[in-house]
């Protein structure tokens, strides 16, 4: 820290008065159902379930080849992943 200001984890500089606001702002407690009743933050779901994370170990070369793909395709790892899953899935016999 130095005398000219405080970095926020953002590297905002903060001067003091910024803040002694802040601190005063905290101090009178702050409203914790309207903080609450702000909309969902976060990913959306991508179903009508909460999803569940897996996860696998890929190669490198594998990884790599993956990302450059997403990418290429203007979309997730993840969303190749799933849509590769469900493909195999489909056509893997009962």
């Amino acid at each position: 820290m130095s005398d000219s200001g405080h970095d926020t984890s953002g590297g905002v500089k903060l001067t003091a008065e910024q803040l002694d606001a802040l601190v005063e702002e905290a101090e009178r407690g702050y409203d914790t159902d309207r903080l609450r009743s702000r909309s969902r933050r976060g990913r959306p779901p991508l179903d009508a379930q909460a999803a569940t994370v897996f996860h696998v170990r890929l190669p490198p070369a594998l990884r790599h080849a993956l990302e450059q793909a997403a990418d290429d395709e203007q979309t997730t790892p993840s969303q190749i992943v799933r849509q590769a899953l469900a493909d195999y899935l489909d056509e893997r016999p009962a």
